[in-house]
Parts: structure tokens; sequence; C-alpha cells
């Protein structure tokens, strides 16, 4: 009976993950053309929030709005709510994408490594942590939750990775946050590379879902093909595709959300 528990609890989650270059992504979208989105409507939708972004004048729900021009990279969240969905009963899902243009360059990672990971970083300049230096937490669950905030993703040496959740304990996990496995051979910057551009999609104990697919340095086209292919993969992962999707929107960090699924 034990052992049926465990296979339930397991079976509660389905994941799947996909990395590919831009013309294996593309070929995904084109398996995907059963694809709701409206074209028109999406590229309209990111043609007025790249305005917005620039700090022109849109027409917004009827009323002439004036953008702003911030002074840093704004990100592109995809915003999605969920129907006919029961977190608490049906699986949850959790899946990740290498999307072909990065959303995110500007993102943080810090480098859990052996020493040769560790002198790689330090040569790329990447913040990097020894085991040792994870030791000094002492498991201090506010500190650890600082450090996790620190830093967008994570990488961790192989033959350390089962070490880590022993030594920080649960705090990574919980932040979303828990390192990618760094091989011994692996290029790091190449690593690197690949992290930024992947995209996770987890259920939660909610029906909505926020994350960045794109900035507004992109053109857009980039962007349409980074929403599209986001789009496309969270469908793939649910239990009833499309019929699982409430709305869509496209948002940047300052402007305001537009739809594009209705």
């Amino acid at each position: 009976q034990g052992r049926d528990n465990q296979k339930k609890k397991k079976n509660h989650w389905s994941s799947h993950s996909l990395f590919g270059t831009e013309k294996q992504c593309l070929e995904f979208e084109e398996e995907n053309k059963m694809s709701k989105l409206n074209s028109e409507l999406l590229n309209s939708s990111i043609d007025q929030l790249l305005k917005f972004s620039k700090g022109e004048t849109i027409s917004y729900k009827g009323a002439d709005v004036k953008g702003k021009l911030r002074k840093y990279i704004e990100t592109i969240e995809l915003q999605v709510t969920l129907k006919n969905y029961d977190p608490s009963r049906d699986k949850r899902f959790s899946g990740t994408f290498r999307l072909p243009m990065v959303p995110k360059p500007n993102s943080t990672i810090c480098v859990l490594g052996n020493q040769k990971h560790c002198e790689k970083a330090d040569q790329l300049g990447i913040d990097k942590m020894t085991i040792d230096d994870l030791k000094k937490f002492n498991k201090n669950k506010k500190l650890i939750k600082k450090f996790a905030k620190k830093y967008d993703n994570f990488l961790a040496s192989a033959s350390l990775i089962k070490q880590i959740p022993r030594i920080l304990g649960p705090g990574l996990t919980k932040a979303g946050k828990f390192p990618t496995v760094l091989d011994e051979n692996e290029n790091l910057q190449d690593k690197i590379d690949s992290t930024k551009a992947t995209i996770k999609f987890q259920m939660k104990k909610v029906m909505c879902l926020s994350l960045a697919v794109a900035n507004v340095t992109m053109n857009n086209g980039d962007i349409a093909l980074n929403v599209q292919l986001a789009v496309n993969f969270l469908v793939s992962l649910l239990k009833k595709n499309w019929q699982n999707i409430k709305v869509l929107y496209i948002k940047s960090t300052m402007g305001p959300p537009f739809q594009i699924f209705y």
C-alpha cells in the first residue's frame, strides 16, 4: 500500500521538456497549426505594447494613453488564466521549453560548483559558490530565501547536486529555482545561454500563470514567435489542451495588459 501511495504521489505531476534549435522550434510550431491564437490580434497587441514602452501615445480601451520610456529593459510577460481545471484533483503539470530568443538577457545566474566549474565561472565573471560556501548558511531559512531571491537561475555541478537539498533544505525548491545540472564536461557558457533561453511552466495551487517570454528590445517577429511557441507548449501540457485556456494576455513590466486570446 505504501508503494501504491508513492506511485500516486509521483503520478500527480506530469512533466515534459523540449529543447532545440530555432529550426526545431519552428518545426514544433508547424506541428501545432491547430493553435487558436489570432496572429493579427497578436501582432497588433505586440505593436501597441512596443509603442507604449517607447513612450508613444496609444489607444487603449477607447482612450489615448501616453507611454513612458524606462531606463531599463522591460520584460514581456505571458499571463495565463486556466479553466476546467482543478489543481487539487487534476495532474499538476510541469514543463520546460527552450525559446529561440532569450527573453531576459540580463537574468542572473549563480553556479554552485566543484573546483573546475567555479574556476570557469570566475573566468566568465559569473557568481559562484562552493559546497563550503553553502554550508555557511547553516540551514538558516531567511538567509537561504534571500539567496534564492537574488538570482533568476542556479546551475550545479552534477557531482554536487544531490548534496544541495541536505545542505540548504527545501529553500531553492520552494522558490522554484532548484539548480539545473551542469555535467562535468559541459561548456559553461553554452549551458548559461541555454538556461537563460529556457522557460518553465509549473502548475501550483492557483489557476493563473505568469512568466517572461520576451523583452521590449526584440523585434515584433521574434516576440510573436516566442509567444506563439510558449503558448503552444503550454497547451500541449494541458489535459484538455485549448479547452483549459480561459484568457491569455501579454504585458510589459510597466505597461498595460493586452488580451491575445478570448
